[in-house]
Formats: C-alpha cells, sequence, structure tokens
C-alpha cells in the first residue's frame, strides 16, 4: 500500500468512537442500490423540474404564484435529521434552479418575515439509498396544510458531502425529535395529502430556531443564545434543538453553571419523551473517553445529570452498544457490549439505584444509522449506546 493510503487507512481506523443515549431511534428503510444516480447538481435539477412542473398544473394554485412567494426550510438528511454541507448545497441548487427557470416561483430563506407572506413551504431531504442518496422535494400551500407536489431523485454517493453543520457536530445530543421527523414525513407525504400536522403547528418557531442555529454556526454566540430562549419562550418552543441550543451557546461562552443546568433540562426533555439521544467519544478500539479534554472535558457533568434525571425519574432502560462497520462482527460486538458496560457502570457510580435497573447489551454494526462506514464524522450516529428507556415492571 502507498505511503499515503496506508496514511488514510490508518486515520479511518483511528476514528473517533460514539454513545448515543435514546429512548427509541428509528432506523432509515434503506432501498436497493439504484443504476440511475446521478451528480448532485443534476439531481437537484431534475426533482426541481418535476416539483416545479407538477405545481405548474393546479390552475388555483398557478394563478397565486405570481403574487405570492415560496419560504424553504432548510433540507435534512432523513437518516439523523441533521443539516450538512450536502443538503446546504441541496437548498443553494433548487433556490438557483427556481429563479432562474421557474419565473412563477420567489424563493426566500426561512425567515418569519418571509414566512408571513408565503403561499407555498417548501422541504427538502436525502436518504441514503446503499451507497447513494434520493433526495426528495415537496410544496405545501400553507393556507390548506395540503403537500400539493412532490418529486425525487437519486444522487451519486461521491458527489454528497453529509458532513454534519457546526450546530450538529457539536451537540451532545441526536436532536431528531417529533418536530424533525414530521418534517420529513411532510417531504415524502404524496401530493393532495395532509403536511405533518405537528410539524406545521410549530412552524413559526421553527424560523426563530434556524436563525439562531445561523448565528451558532457562524460562531455568534450571544446572539444565538439570545434567539433559542426566545423560540424557547414561545409556546411551542420546549424543543430538543432549542434545548441543545441553550445549552450549547452557554458552554461555548463559558458559563458552565448555567450550561449544566441548560443540559440537565435537555435530559429531563429525553427521558420524559422517551426519545434522548447523548454522545460520547471513545479513543479508538477502547473502553476510555476521548483523551482531549477539549471532547471529552464535560462528559463527567453529562453523566452526572443523565444519572440524576434518570433515577428521578425511575426508569428502567437497556444500554446498547453500537458501531460503525470497521472490523469484523465478532470484534464489533464484543467492543460494543464493553463500552455500554462502562457507561452503566460510570451512572450507577453517580445513582446506586440505577444498577438494577439497567442491562448493558451489543449490536455491533447490526443497526446501523447512516451506514457509510467512514469513520469520521459524517457516521459517527452509527457508534453509539442506545438507552431504550421504559417503565419498570
Amino acid at each position: 500500500m502507498k505511503p499515503a493510503l496506508l496514511s488514510r487507512a490508518v486515520t479511518g481506523l483511528a476514528a473517533l468512537g460514539l454513545v448515543l443515549l435514546s429512548a427509541c431511534i428509528t432506523q432509515p428503510v434503506v432501498p436497493a442500490a439504484r443504476n440511475d444516480a446521478l451528480p448532485l447538481d443534476q439531481a437537484v435539477a431534475a426533482a426541481a423540474d418535476a416539483l416545479a412542473q407538477q405545481a405548474q398544473k393546479l390552475p388555483a394554485l398557478l394563478a397565486k404564484l405570481n403574487k405570492q412567494a415560496t419560504v424553504l426550510d432548510p433540507s435534512l438528511d432523513a437518516g439523523s435529521g441533521q443539516q450538512t454541507a450536502a443538503t446546504q448545497q441541496l437548498d443553494k441548487l433548487v433556490a438557483e434552479r427556481f429563479a432562474t427557470r421557474y419565473e412563477g416561483y420567489e424563493v426566500l430563506p426561512f425567515r418569519a418575515t418571509n414566512l408571513a407572506r408565503a403561499q407555498l413551504l417548501l422541504t427538502g431531504t436525502f436518504t441514503r439509498v446503499a451507497q447513494d442518496y434520493r433526495l426528495q422535494l415537496a410544496l405545501t400551500d400553507l393556507k390548506t396544510g395540503n403537500v400539493v407536489a412532490q418529486s425525487s431523485a437519486v444522487a451519486a454517493g461521491s458527489s454528497v458531502d453529509m458532513s454534519p453543520l457546526a450546530y450538529y457536530r457539536d451537540s451532545p445530543v441526536l436532536v431528531k425529535d417529533k418536530v424533525i421527523d414530521g418534517y420529513i414525513r411532510t417531504t415524502a407525504t404524496a401530493p393532495g395529502q395532509r403536511a405533518d400536522g405537528f410539524y406545521l403547528e410549530r412552524i413559526a418557531t421553527a424560523t426563530l430556531v434556524q436563525d439562531a442555529m445561523v448565528n451558532y454556526n457562524a460562531e455568534r454566540y450571544q446572539e444565538a443564545l439570545g434567539q433559542y430562549r426566545s423560540a424557547l419562550a414561545t409556546p411551542v418552543g420546549e424543543q430538543m434543538r432549542v434545548l441543545t441550543g441553550v445549552y450549547l451557546s452557554t458552554a461555548k461562552l463559558g458559563r458552565a453553571a448555567e450550561a449544566e443546568q441548560a443540559f440537565g433540562r435537555v435530559v429531563a426533555f429525553g427521558v420524559a419523551a422517551r426519545e434522548l439521544g447523548v454522545k460520547f467519544l471513545f479513543n479508538p478500539g477502547s473502553t476510555d473517553f476521548w483523551s482531549d479534554s477539549r471532547v471529552s472535558g464535560a462528559y463527567g457533568m453529562w453523566l452526572r445529570q443523565i444519572a440524576k434525571e434518570s433515577s428521578n425519574a425511575k426508569v428502567c432502560m437497556d444500554v446498547v452498544g453500537h458501531t460503525s462497520k470497521t472490523g469484523s462482527e465478532a470484534y464489533n460486538d464484543a467492543l460494543s457490549l464493553r463500552r455500554a458496560t462502562v457507561i452503566k457502570q460510570r451512572l450507577t457510580a453517580e445513582a446506586a439505584d440505577l444498577g438494577s435497573r439497567i442491562r448493558p447489551l451489543g449490536m455491533g454494526f447490526r443497526e446501523n444509522i447512516v451506514g457509510s462506514g467512514t469513520d469520521d464524522t459524517v457516521d459517527a450516529l452509527d457508534r453509539r449506546v442506545e438507552f431504550k428507556i421504559s417503565a419498570c415492571p
């Protein structure tokens, strides 16, 4: 093997391990491989054209398009619920395509002022299809709540960069909650059917969340914190993305006490909803937490809050270890079980009553969420331990 290739191989094998605490994670359905995959720009063009052509066949809607705007709620990776480099590129390409090819559309950024005057809502997702990605687009009439057009295309995996944006990369939790699930369902909904009500009811708050996320990604943490708190103050603002944003922003601002309080609220919300995911990174092939304190320095506080809230809620849980698909099945089964056992030990050290209510299990790579096998930030969620939360008998 050439030195450069050897170096990249070693780097891949040295990728971070991950633990995820979760009540229940829905595994994405991965269809069979396709032979019609296109470069990303061509796939987006095909899907955008099909979407616009469907909408233009609706006379009542067509009459409104010259008067009303289309607001774009940023696209997501359907498997993880994250915004990534590829979803960002999808949004850019779709907006450019509509601007240059379809006069009836004015695709606007996802802001409260734009939402207030928009007739249509545009959403988009990527879903992994073997080594490629299916992208889906949907247009929803904001007045009726019905999806009026829906399209898809397959983009070649080599043209798609699923590296998460800064907020998702930094997040200690999996933020794929009911709001995100509703967005994903809406984008897959057939024309003439209702968009997801839970998602649409929270669409105004979602604009505040997006503004906050943009500021966080730009390292404007004070502005982000103010916007996350504004979102939290709305009637439907208590969401995983919002609570996590408050934690991340206070942590970046060096407010340790506020950050711990915010993280405790994240954990309590997730335990109550039975949909909590918390990420811990391990040294490669090890059960030791990542050596760099800049990465693992908060883990003691995270464990303390997880133990506290789980104990207070008096829940039982299976601690299920997972790994990405690197190495043999037997090795990964054993490693995932050892890491799950370590998390159990650390939690019971914080709250002894949890010992009889936690059972460690190892699943290796059989339940990957992302499935890319890249051993980097793209498939970080595949290296996890789930806490499947349930009521105790």
